[in-house]
């Protein structure tokens, strides 16, 4: 297979119109560690955007930073934190799940739209991502949005990339908003609950006055032999309800103390405080107790996004069901689902109890050869799906890019 590494937007616009008049596929990669998600693809060059690195302006006052979308997302993170500064969404290290090396370029967590727990007050990806500069499938350069938050100059095309994967154009620079870090964080603890119980504390919690900024709960079973901040909170083989509280450190003490004691009904109240705060949520965030490193590596993992409310019921069905395990983020509206191993992954199961939640489930981790046979990304309604494909159609009408990642129908 033919890696072609690209230095600027034109080498992408060559490369993508001699594709198109060889009618051959390419894969669009930045370092790889999102390249076992999706259905296996069958392409014939690989078109590497990892050399188009560079940082384009960055402006502290302004909250914005314009990046090429081959920058290394861990470099960019330590830039916007010498500033004191932050992605707001917490964008997950896939790495950790995949067990691959690296976490990562911008345009891979615009591609993927993978939010993580602060997703419930801050928003996804799409929403700090402010404009795009982006090699469509027909080899064309194009541009979308701009460099301010309230920009109605035209169709808001750049959110369309959120989430797709690469299936619609290689991007080549992005715009996004930064936010400033919170002076101080504290994490309530609440130890012991079951599924549901844990459920209504976090909604509890989250329809407060209190600004809750992450909501999750990691069942007993989850734990086992694994290590880090989780587990030991969950030493002893306990529940733990973890709810976030974060800004000025005076406000932040303040709330959390009236938090505890509105949620008095569900228990005594521990407590951590910044560091020790902000390692737990990193390894909610990136799901570690299923890492590929763990106990759990070699069992798929299914992401499930259903109505909070619903998400206790669903997961604990899920986990009898199954003999899985699972663990909940955005105060149930997220499921990390570890199902033991089988040829399909369990997706008859997954697709249906989630289905009958009104949620949807990607598989985000398992072997090829079970990727070959499920559809890993949630298979859409009629009218959706034809929706879909004429935005697809819109700008990649040969499927050159990324053909077949999301759908073993355009694999085909």
């Amino acid at each position: 297979m033919d890696t072609l590494k690209v230095r600027d937007a034109r080498d992408v616009e060559e490369v993508v119109r001699a594709a198109i008049a060889g009618e051959q596929p390419l894969e669009i990669i930045g370092h790889g560690t999102k390249r076992p998600i999706g259905q296996p693809m069958a392409t014939n060059a690989v078109l590497d955007v990892s050399d188009l690195n560079g940082v384009i302006s960055y402006e502290p006052n302004e909250l914005i930073i314009t990046v090429q979308a081959g920058a290394p997302l861990a470099d960019v993170q330590s830039l916007i934190d010498s500033k004191n500064q932050q992605f707001a969404f917490e964008p997950m290290d896939t790495s950790v799940l995949l067990g691959l090396s690296g976490n990562g370029t911008i345009g891979g967590m615009i591609g993927a739209g993978l939010a993580g727990p602060r997703r419930i007050r801050a928003g996804g990806a799409r929403d700090h991502l402010l404009g795009a500069h982006a090699v469509s499938g027909f080899g064309d350069s194009f541009k979308a949005g701009g460099k301010v938050v309230k920009n109605v100059t035209g169709y808001d095309l750049c959110k369309l990339l959120t989430g797709s994967w690469g299936t619609l154009a290689v991007m080549t620079e992005v715009t996004l908003k930064v936010m400033p870090k919170p002076e101080s964080e504290r994490t309530l603890v609440l130890a012991g609950l079951d599924d549901l119980a844990a459920n209504r504390a976090m909604t509890a919690a989250l329809g407060s006055p209190y600004d809750v900024s992450g909501a999750a709960h990691v069942p007993s079973s989850v734990f086992g032999s694994a290590a880090g901040a989780l587990a030991r909170l969950g030493a002893g083989g306990r529940a733990v309800t973890l709810l976030r509280l974060e800004g000025i450190a005076a406000s932040v003490a303040d709330r959390a103390g009236s938090l505890g004691k509105a949620l008095a009904a569900f228990g005594a109240v521990e407590m951590l405080q910044d560091d020790a705060s902000a390692a737990v949520w990193a390894e909610v965030r990136d799901a570690e107790p299923f890492a590929a490193s763990g106990a759990r590596g070699l069992w798929p993992v299914w992401r499930i996004v259903c109505p909070p409310a619903s998400g206790g019921a669903l997961g604990k069905t899920l986990a009898s069901e199954s003999e899985g395990d699972v663990i909940y983020d955005w105060g149930g509206g997220l499921i990390w689902a570890a199902l033991p191993p089988k040829p399909d992954a369990q997706a008859a199961l997954v697709r249906a109890r989630v289905g009958a939640a009104g949620g949807h489930a990607a598989l985000i981790r398992a072997p090829d050869e079970v990727r070959r046979k499920v559809e890993v990304f949630h298979p859409q309604a009629p009218g959706i799906a034809a929706l879909s494909e004429r935005v697809r159609n819109s700008f990649d009408p040969k499927i050159i890019l990324n053909r077949g990642r999301m759908a073993r129908v355009a694999a085909s």
